[in-house]
């Protein structure tokens, strides 16, 4: 059976991981212990001990990071890019097949901003779609991390052969919370409405994500429902992977 790694477990989008992946072979990896997860604790800035517990998967899903837009630089430095440097590392040492990695929808969060001095709005008129091949333009200093982990990616499949997916994952939200984004602005409210990926549907992707052939060795693909005011395609989500999103912000606010 497929021996799957999942860094930063205890987080949102890892636990539903976890739930997603329950008939596999799952070893979490968190930060700290937790009771209600049995895995590794391992601290992804530590090379070594990272390694140890990446030893004998076949996949990694990576999505420990300092998740805040506003996350300071050395804070960005240090988990999210030496962090994610480790990962890819310790996936060439020991042989691992793919790398899931948990990018984000920040890695191009300039396209259709709505204030460039502030994250997460949205222009309320005309926007443009965005592909998985157009260039990044973050947002924050969090965005930039997330952009050097893609190019991360890209250099370890180039030259080692590393299967790599770098997934821009949209906001993670259930109904109810989806709900208390729209009592702010407008511009924020329909940011949220656009990037919201509902808790199935992070399921099914990272599911997508590790069960897929890809196409090609480094696949960049946006993971958000099938929102009516999304900007980000998934055309090439939908092809490369077979995600099939289900969820719609839009019917679970009416």
């Amino acid at each position: 059976m497929t021996r799957i790694a999942v860094t930063g477990a205890a987080g949102n989008v890892g636990r539903e991981s976890l739930t997603a992946l329950e008939d596999y072979d799952v070893t979490p990896i968190t930060h700290s212990a937790h009771d209600d997860i049995d895995g590794v604790v391992c601290d992804v800035s530590e090379y070594d001990e990272l390694s140890d517990a990446l030893s004998g998967h076949d996949v990694v899903i990576h999505l420990a990071a300092n998740p805040s837009p506003e996350a300071d630089w050395r804070s960005t430095v240090d988990v999210n890019i030496e962090g994610t440097r480790n990962v890819f590392e310790a996936a060439r040492e020991h042989g691992i097949r793919r790398v899931v990695f948990a990018s984000s929808n920040h890695a191009v969060g300039m396209y259709n901003a709505a204030d460039p001095t502030e994250t997460e709005t949205l222009e309320l008129d005309t926007v443009r779609p965005v592909y998985h091949d157009d260039p990044p333009r973050p947002d924050s200093y969090y965005g930039v991390s997330k952009v050097t982990g893609e190019a991360l990616g890209s250099y370890y499949a180039d030259r080692y052969g590393i299967e790599v997916i770098n997934l821009r994952i949209g906001w993670l939200l259930s109904e109810d919370d989806l709900r208390g984004t729209q009592d702010g602005s407008p511009e924020h409210a329909r940011f949220a409405r656009a990037m919201w990926l509902s808790p199935r549907d992070c399921r099914n992707v990272i599911r997508a994500a590790v069960e897929a052939d890809l196409p090609e060795p480094t696949v960049t693909a946006h993971a958000t429902s099938r929102n009516d005011d999304r900007f980000l395609s998934l055309i090439w989500t939908e092809r490369a992977l077979g995600y099939r999103p289900r969820d719609n912000a839009t019917e679970a606010l009416d």
